[in-house]
């Protein structure tokens, strides 16, 4: 590859890109490194020429037709083969194919594509048709069909790279070849048809005759079953559901189908994993509005998750083994969904195959997101086309649980937000609700469709309503609400709500040198790319916590803070199940080192929230709706009069997201700040499977504020399955005791012992990149157990809110 005009030839890998290959040839500094984005940027102002050569097989050229196939080229691309223009590329979430057929040569082939500046091509077409979005990307960049994010977002850096990013081949077509096969469900007593549409593509319109196909069933145990005579029905006995995680298992069955030519040749094979399941969207009118709930086997399941954006904003350096990885921590902390939001692209292959592995309902964003568009004809084909490729690819996968037309359009552009002519609005009309369901019906009619996230069905019917469909709630974080309003609402199914913080001292050392490591300094405000919101985090700071005395404990305390936000909402949802089906919080992972609403950072590192996540995700869970200061007044010049006043009370509630009835025990104790029991009650609770269920309110208005607070303990049989504390205060008021933690190790077991009331206890080690069975837990004095999962046990650091001052 080189840099155009005349810039010396590199190495250049493919898949790859341009800044990958830059980094390899060390040609660029790390964009991700203090400001070095802005260095980065301007290399995209330039084009890219690839070149390649490669011979081919006699057989190859024997063949019908050949194809040049690219699965995935960002994104303006002119492609030449042997000095000839095949064709152009305007669309990275799209497969090219241009036939080459009479243009190979046995020997030595060229491949030349040229990249052309994503940045000088948005900018001139937004100078003839101005199309608007998101304020944190670079101006225009709805003019593409590119990853939007990689113009920018509030998370995420300017980078719009370019290159060959997906992989490159030949294929040969000798007759005909599949080029799809959509199999369809019917779910019956003890078996499920298979419905078979295979569809076939002829090398020419020249060739006659009559194809045919032969299939095969493999089933989980391995036994392969071979059906000739082009079945279009297949019947499976005894059928092996599969389940999302937490309600079953998740079994896969292989089905190949092998193309015939009219005389028995074998000509192509398609070979793909599925899982015998139903799955659609439960929506009907009810008490409250209107349910909104996955429905997996006629069985509506409480979606817990969040959501995924792209893992890298260079992509090269995304693959199978990185997001298994990412994809088992989300199964980790209890994870059933994710959902895949519609500002970045379209995952691979394998994405899709490990979530149906490990049983992740996938929330489906097609990618458009915050932005209009010029719906031109041109504009049309060209999306048309992006949606039939990935549809076709992505619709086998048990996983996939619904196709979502957009992120965040129908709500604001209902509001005239990006809106600059009335033709605008009214093309998002015609495509989200007739475009897209018209491609759905033709090519995946058996996946729910929802217009928009959020949405209440469309056609700009109140698309936040809190009592329909999907919301995006953000009044806690950018309304500056307390944690407390989560309680306000009853969502029908949220899935986006979130709360920011800083990644892990190690992360921010990553991106900064000594003197920038200050967040509002010019370098960690580059690497927080929501507007002012570090001293956001610094107003909910003083609401919660002591002034932290340096940047790593200000670290800790805003991983609590984040992490304690979402739980609020978490908690409140679920106690509130059946009304509430969803809880999917915004967001999973980072793209490049930087302070964010990720509960896992670019390196990996578990913040606070992700644990909390395991918790509050569990199967089984008891939480605690308390009545204290937070909820009431934290106003501390009124707290003298109101503290005899104020309410304070809890109401304890235990949620039973599994398939059986439980026979459970609840304990709950009063204790001072020395964890000493003050008072304590056991009681024993019937949850039926699939609901929450409360216990009785108690008062406690004789308690000391500052002195005193609640643990409580949910056990099956005689297994602890849950626990949490809560206090009446506020952290910074509480009173709190020198816990003295301390540890030992034996093995792959860390024992933490503390002589006190501890909250949020922290394990860390030097790289802090540890995955333990549990971190940031409470403690009643005594001690806890915990596994190291992953990570060196090194020079091992303890702390808890005690250490915030």
């Amino acid at each position: 590859m080189r840099k155009l005009p005349g810039g010396p030839y590199l190495p250049a890998k493919v898949p790859g890109s341009v800044y990958n290959d830059l980094l390899i040839n060390k040609k660029m500094e790390d964009p991700f490194f203090r400001d070095n984005e802005d260095k980065a940027f301007a290399l995209l102002e330039s084009e890219y020429e690839y070149i390649g050569s490669f011979s081919v097989s006699q057989k190859l050229l024997g063949m019908d037709k050949v194809l040049l196939r690219f699965d995935g080229l960002d994104t303006l691309a002119d492609i030449a083969l042997n000095g000839r223009i095949v064709g152009k590329a305007d669309n990275m979430h799209r497969i090219w194919e241009f036939d080459v057929t009479k243009i190979l040569k046995k020997d030595k082939n060229e491949l030349k594509i040229v990249f052309h500046s994503p940045i000088k091509f948005t900018a001139e077409a937004n100078k003839k048709i101005k199309v608007d979005g998101s304020s944190d990307c670079l101006e225009g960049f709805p003019q593409l069909r590119k990853a939007h994010c990689m113009f920018g977002w509030d998370w995420g850096p300017r980078l719009p790279d370019a290159g060959i990013w997906r992989e490159a081949k030949l294929v040969g077509i000798r007759m005909a070849r599949i080029d799809n096969v959509y199999v369809t469900q019917k779910h019956r007593n003890d078996a499920v048809d298979l419905n078979l549409n295979v569809e076939i593509e002829k090398a020419s319109d020249s060739i006659k005759g009559d194809f045919s196909w032969k299939a095969s069933v493999t089933a989980p145990n391995g036994k392969a079953t071979e059906y000739a005579d082009s079945p279009k029905r297949i019947i499976v006995d005894k059928p092996e559901l599969w389940w999302p995680n937490g309600y079953g298992s998740h079994p896969l069955y292989t089905v190949k189908i092998t193309l015939l030519s009219p005389k028995g040749v074998e000509l192509d094979t398609w070979e793909r994993r599925i899982g015998l399941r139903t799955m659609t969207m439960h929506v009907q009118k009810d008490k409250w509005g209107e349910s909104f709930a996955h429905e997996v086997n006629g069985v509506q399941i409480f979606a817990m998750g969040a959501d995924y954006i792209p893992e890298d904003n260079i992509l090269p350096r995304v693959n199978a083994k990185r997001t298994r990885r990412l994809l088992e921590q989300c199964v980790a902390a209890n994870f059933n969904s994710v959902r895949v939001w519609g500002g970045g692209n379209y995952p691979d292959d394998s994405f899709y195959d490990i979530c149906d592995e490990l049983g992740l309902v996938v929330w489906q964003d097609f990618m458009f997101a915050c932005a209009v568009y010029d719906l031109t004809e041109e504009f049309e084909k060209n999306i048309r086309a992006e949606l039939a490729d990935n549809i076709k690819r992505i619709r086998h996968h048990p996983s996939l649980g619904l196709w979502c037309g957009n992120n965040e359009m129908e709500m604001f552009v209902d509001q005239m937000m990006w809106v600059g002519t009335m033709k605008q609005k009214a093309d998002y009309i015609k495509m989200y609700e007739y475009i897209f369901p018209q491609i759905l019906k033709a090519l995946d009619p058996e996946t729910f469709y929802w217009p928009a996230s959020p949405s209440s069905g469309g056609s700009f019917d109140k698309p936040n309503d809190p009592n329909r469909g999907d919301v995006h709630y953000w009044d806690v974080w950018h309304g500056n609400k307390p944690f407390s309003d989560y309680r306000n609402y009853f969502f029908r199914y949220v899935s986006e709500f979130g709360f920011q913080s800083f990644p892990a001292m190690k992360t921010v050392e990553s991106f900064t040198l000594p003197e920038d490591r200050n967040v509002f300094s010019y370098v960690m405000e580059r690497h927080q790319r929501n507007n002012a919101a570090n001293g956001k985090i610094m107003n909910y700071m003083y609401q919660t916590f002591l002034y932290p005395n340096n940047l790593d404990t200000l670290i800790y305390a805003s991983q609590l803070l984040q992490a304690e936000a979402i739980k609020y909402g978490v908690e409140h949802f679920r106690r509130n199940r059946g009304r509430c089906m969803g809880a999917v919080y915004w967001q999973l992972n980072d793209c490049w080192p930087v302070a964010s609403w990720a509960s896992i950072d670019y390196f990996f590192r578990w913040k606070a929230l992700h644990y909390f996540a395991k918790r509050f995700f569990q199967p089984l869970m008891i939480s605690c709706h308390e009545e204290g200061i937070l909820t009431q007044n934290p106003n501390a010049n009124h707290q003298p009069q109101i503290k005899a006043k104020i309410e304070k009370s809890f109401r304890l509630s235990v949620a039973n997201e599994s398939m059986a009835d439980r026979k459970l025990t609840v304990k709950w104790e009063l204790r001072d700040k020395t964890a000493k029991v003050l008072k304590e009650k056991s009681q024993p609770v019937k949850v039926p499977a699939l609901t929450s269920a409360w216990l009785d309110k108690v008062e406690v208005n004789d308690i000391d504020i500052d002195d005193e607070y609640l643990s409580y303990h949910l056990y099956d049989d005689k297994e602890l399955v849950s626990e949490g504390t809560v206090i009446f205060s506020l952290p910074k008021f509480f009173h709190w005791v020198d816990p003295k933690l301390s540890y030992t190790v034996k093995g792959d077991t860390i024992t933490v012992k503390a002589s006190s009331y501890a909250k949020s206890v922290e394990i860390q080690n030097r790289n802090q990149d540890l995955v333990l069975s549990d971190n940031y837990f409470d403690m009643n004095g005594g001690e806890k157990k915990i596994k190291v999962l992953s990570g060196k046990i090194s020079a091992l650091k303890l702390r808890s809110v005690f250490d915030i001052k």
